[in-house]
C-alpha cells in the first residue's frame, strides 16, 4: 500500500529510496502568476554520486529479474501515478502552465497508459541460425545505469517515455527534471520510492552544471536527453567522454501542406490544435503551414475566425483552452521574435501584441500571413503560439521549402486525393509523417528525429531495444 504523499510540500530528491533535502535550493515558479510554487533542492556532485552507485549496486540484481517479474513492477507503477493521478493534474498546470482539464489530462492520462502498456513488451531472444554444425542467438542485454533528462514541456509523459523501456529492459536510471518544471518528477520520485527496489530510480534537481555532470559520469552508460538540438549537441560531446550510448530526441521546424482540393472549414480546428496546442511549446508542433494558392484566403480566413474563440490564461481556469509561456527566458525568446516580426514589416493577421502590464508569462495566439521564407519566424523553431501560414502554387516548389531545414522531425500532408498527398508525403524528410491526421502516438510506434532532430528513437521494441546491447551467442554442436 504506498503512502499518502503531500502535493503541495516537502519536494525532495530521491536518492536510493530515501528523501534527500538540501540547503541549497532553487525556485520553481507558476508561470501564470510568477509567484514562486516551492523551494527545490539543488543537487551537489557527492549526491549524483551517491545516486549513480546506488544504481549501479542495484544493477546487479534488478537485471537478472526476468521481464515478467520487471513489467510486474512497471504496471504497479503505473497504477501508482493513475492513485494520484489528479494531485498530479493540479501540480502539472501549477508549474507548467497547461489547462488542467485538458493538457495536463492528457499527459497524465498517456503516461499511465504508458507504464501499463510498455509492461507487456518483450525483446525475445532470436535464433538467427540453427544448422547441424552450430547454432547462433541474439540476446538483449541492458546497459547499466541511465541517466535521463527531461524537459519543461511535457515533463510527466517524456519522463515515463524513459523511465519505463528503461527499467523494463533490466537497467537502473538516474533522472534529472527540467530546472524549471522540477516539481512533478521529484513526486514521482517520491511515489516510485513505495514500488520498486532502492536505488532503481533515482531523481535529483538542478541546473545545467548537474546536466553536465551526468552526461560525463563514467559510470552512466546511456544518456537519454529531450530538449534543444543546441544542447542536444553539448550532451552528445559530453556523452563521448566514455562512449555513451545516447537518444537525443530534439527540435523540429515541422511544416504541415494543405493541398488545393481540402476543405479549409473542415480542417482548421485540427490545424489549429496541431499548431497551438500546450501554446505551441511542443517539438512537434506545426511550425510552418503550406497552403495552396487556390484555397489559402479562405483558409487563412477560416483560420483566424477559429482563433479568436481561443481564451489564453490561468490554466486552473475551466474556460482556458492555452496557458501561459512556461518560463521566462522561452517567454523572452518568443517576444524577440515577435519584435522581428513587427521590425520587418511582416503581415500579422491576428495577434502579435503582449500586455507586458499583466503578470504571467502570457503570449497571444499570432498568425503571421505569407511570410518570406528568409524571416525567422519560418527558419527558426518559435516554441510559442506564433504560426506563420505560407503560401505556394507549385509541388516540386513546396517540397524544397519544406525541406530545405537543418530539422527533420514531422510532417503532414492535408487533402483528398489521399494517394497524391501520400506521394508528397513520401518526400517529406523527417521520421513522422502523417496524412490526414496527426500527432498519433503509441507505445507501438517508433519515434525519432532526421537531420539535427535527433538521434536514435523512442517508443515500440525499437525504442525498447535502445537500452539494451546486442550481444550474439554462437555454440558449436
Amino acid at each position: 500500500m504506498i503512502k499518502t504523499i503531500a502535493f503541495d510540500k516537502d519536494f525532495t530528491m530521491t536518492i536510493n529510496g530515501k528523501s534527500v533535502v538540501k540547503e541549497q535550493t532553487f525556485n520553481a515558479v507558476n508561470p501564470a502568476t510568477e509567484e514562486i510554487i516551492a523551494s527545490v533542492p539543488e543537487a551537489s556532485k557527492d549526491d549524483l554520486e551517491q545516486a549513480v552507485q546506488s544504481a549501479k549496486t542495484v544493477f546487479k540484481t534488478w537485471s537478472n529479474k526476468t521481464p515478467d517479474e520487471r513489467g510486474e513492477y512497471i504496471y504497479k507503477f503505473g497504477e501508482a501515478l493513475d492513485r494520484y493521478k489528479e494531485e498530479l493534474m493540479s501540480l502539472l498546470t501549477l508549474e507548467q502552465g497547461k489547462p488542467r482539464h485538458s493538457g495536463a489530462k492528457i499527459e497524465l492520462d498517456m503516461s499511465i497508459q504508458w507504464c501499463k502498456e510498455v509492461s507487456q513488451q518483450r525483446l525475445d531472444l532470436e535464433i538467427i541460425e540453427d544448422t547441424e554444425q552450430h547454432v547462433v542467438e541474439k540476446h538483449y542485454t541492458p546497459l547499466g545505469v541511465v541517466g535521463a533528462i527531461t524537459p519543461w514541456n511535457f515533463p510527466v509523459l517524456l519522463g515515463v517515455w524513459k523511465i519505463v523501456p528503461a527499467l523494463m529492459a533490466g537497467n537502473t536510471m538516474v533522472m534529472k527534471p527540467s530546472p524549471y518544471t522540477p516539481l512533478c518528477t521529484l513526486k514521482i520520485g517520491e511515489i516510485a520510492r513505495e514500488v520498486f527496489p532502492d536505488g532503481v530510480l533515482n531523481v535529483v534537481s538542478g541546473g545545467n552544471e548537474l546536466g553536465q555532470w551526468i552526461t560525463e559520469h563514467p559510470d552512466i552508460n546511456k544518456i537519454s536527453f529531450t530538449g534543444s538540438t543546441a544542447t542536444g549537441k553539448k550532451v552528445m560531446a559530453s556523452a563521448s567522454t566514455n562512449l555513451k550510448r545516447i537518444t537525443l530526441e530534439l527540435g523540429g521546424n515541422d511544416a504541415a501542406i494543405v493541398l488545393p482540393d481540402a476543405d479549409p472549414k473542415s480542417l482548421v480546428e485540427d490545424l489549429f490544435w496541431a499548431a497551438y496546442g500546450n501554446s505551441g511549446q511542443w517539438c512537434i508542433a506545426i511550425k510552418r503551414l503550406y497552403v495552396h494558392e487556390e484555397i489559402y484566403d479562405e483558409f487563412l480566413y477560416e483560420l483566424v475566425a477559429f482563433a479568436k474563440s481561443i481564451n489564453v490564461g490561468n490554466g486552473n481556469n475551466p474556460s482556458t483552452d492555452l496557458g501561459p509561456i512556461q518560463n521566462k527566458m522561452q517567454y523572452e525568446k518568443v517576444k524577440n521574435i515577435l519584435e522581428d516580426i513587427k521590425d520587418t514589416n511582416l503581415n500579422i493577421a491576428l495577434g502579435g501584441e503582449v500586455d507586458d502590464e499583466q503578470p504571467g508569462y502570457f503570449i497571444p495566439v499570432t498568425i503571421v500571413d505569407n511570410p518570406p521564407e528568409d524571416s525567422r519566424i519560418v527558419k527558426e523553431e518559435p516554441f510559442g503560439p506564433i504560426l506563420p501560414v505560407l503560401k505556394y502554387n507549385d509541388y516540386d516548389d513546396v517540397i524544397e521549402r519544406v525541406n530545405n531545414t537543418p530539422f527533420g522531425l514531422a510532417g503532414s500532408v492535408w487533402g483528398k486525393d489521399v494517394e497524391f498527398a501520400k506521394s508528397l508525403a513520401r518526400k517529406i524528410e523527417s521520421g513522422t509523417v502523417w496524412v490526414n491526421e496527426i500527432h498519433i502516438h503509441g507505445t507501438h510506434i517508433p519515434f525519432g528525429g532526421h537531420k539535427q532532430s535527433g538521434f536514435g528513437i523512442e517508443n515500440s521494441l525499437d525504442g525498447l531495444a535502445e537500452f539494451t546491447n546486442t550481444k550474439v551467442y554462437m555454440f558449436k554442436k
